[in-house]
């Protein structure tokens, strides 16, 4: 009954392909910006840094940045839409972009880690172009509409380390400076995409829900939200996922040199890794659609395992290769499939709060694993911290389970 209403209801959504394909143009500018920060960044750390042991804090301020500013950006997407909260993120990355030209060109390190901290504001605002366009879609379309905004990433991914390695040496008298010159110019990119094309839509599920309907279904509180099956499995795929991934990920480049491949391969092996991040999008909803976004999100997980097991039998190059390319198609088909279930977990008046808290956990355990990947990699080594995540990909596991009986238990209830 509800689809029959939904095609013939006047304020439904219309265009979301065409707002989805330019967030997805929005995702590749912000995932070249970012991929030329974490190409460059510590390098640069450490040239400005007046205490070598401060040389990784640039670096880590973007991932701290946006776990801080995540919680946050979801209440003012609330409050003043997504067009407006979009424009400001990306227009931090400008900002930020223009404090890090300034500080490489005057060798000041402090200004520097203030240029580093806009950029993960941006990012915090980016994470949410994927939600915007789930938003939009019907429930049986999430995942393909969260597909689209992924595959921006993925000519980015590979584009943004070769634009770092091109800038880098545009100012002779300032190494790094032109890089950072070209991340102020994709923030500003994205805030003429974001206002020119962008137009701000009201949501699948608001646009349906009647005044008689918000009546019956109040917002529940945080823990009611929590509680549910659904957000367990989103909670657990999207941040296991991302933690194990950036855990993994940041380690791998030192392990390969650790393990006497060059400095080059290290860089390789990342590329990729990012191919194999975004790459799938291109057919990951095709998949989940036929087989269920339960199957993929274990099959996420199996990718992942098997990065793990072929990282812990080869440190040869092609392992490093064939682990990271598994880590990084097992991170999309788990992010994917936990960020299409995260969007079926709340209601209208409850978005910015779901939103806001899965988030803000996924990045605290993000900049939690980019800060202990260097550290537990030195005391651990390879091999065990692979293996150090054995642990988190069996509560994703089980929690992912237990929504899918949930899913069959109430199938069933509504069939008795």
């Amino acid at each position: 009954m509800m689809g029959s209403s939904s095609l013939s209801n006047p304020a439904l959504p219309t265009g979301t392909p065409q707002q989805a394909r330019i967030l997805a143009v929005c995702q590749g500018l912000y995932t070249c910006a970012i991929s030329i920060d974490l190409t460059l960044t510590a390098l640069t750390g450490w040239q400005l840094a007046p205490n070598k042991a401060l040389a990784t804090l640039p670096f880590a301020l973007i991932t701290v940045a946006g776990a801080l500013v995540t919680w946050f950006a979801a209440f003012l997407i609330q409050r003043w839409g997504r067009r407006l909260s979009f424009m400001l993120g990306a227009l931090t990355c400008a900002i930020g972009g223009v404090i890090s030209v300034w500080s490489v060109f005057h060798g000041q390190f402090w200004s520097f880690c203030l240029g580093t901290a806009c950029v993960g504001v941006f990012q915090a605002f980016a994470q949410y172009y994927r939600l915007a366009a789930a938003d939009l879609a019907a429930p049986a379309a999430k995942s393909r509409a969260v597909s689209a905004v992924m595959t921006g990433g993925v000519i980015a991914a590979v584009l943004g380390p070769a634009l770092a390695a091109w800038s880098k040496d545009l100012f002779p008298a300032a190494l790094f400076a032109g890089a950072y010159l070209m991340v102020a110019l994709l923030g500003l990119a994205s805030v003429l995409v974001l206002a020119l094309f962008y137009r701000e839509q009201t949501p699948l599920s608001a646009a349906m829900e009647t005044p008689a309907m918000a009546e019956l279904m109040p917002a529940r509180s945080t823990m009611e939200i929590v509680r549910q099956p659904i957000f367990l499995a989103a909670l657990a795929n999207n941040v296991v996922g991302s933690m194990v991934m950036m855990l993994l990920m940041t380690a791998a480049p030192l392990a390969a040199v650790g393990c006497q491949h060059s400095i080059n391969d290290g860089a390789n092996i990342i590329q990729w890794h990012l191919v194999g991040m975004y790459a799938p999008s291109f057919f990951a909803a095709r998949l989940m659609q036929r087989f269920g976004i339960g199957k993929m999100v274990l099959a996420g997980i199996g990718l992942t395992l098997a990065c793990v097991v072929i990282a812990t039998l080869s440190t040869s190059l092609p392992g490093f290769y064939a682990a990271l390319l598994c880590l990084g198609i097992g991170w999309n088909f788990m992010f994917v499939g936990g960020t299409s279930l995260l969007a079926q977990s709340y209601r209208p008046s409850e978005r910015a709060r779901t939103q806001g808290l899965s988030e803000f956990l996924r990045y605290a355990a993000t900049a939690l694993a980019t800060l202990g990947a260097g550290p537990l990699l030195a005391v651990y080594g390879w091999s065990v911290l692979n293996l150090a995540v054995l642990p988190l990909l069996l509560v994703a596991t089980l929690l992912s389970l237990y929504w899918m009986r949930a899913e069959v238990l109430s199938g069933a209830a509504l069939v008795s």
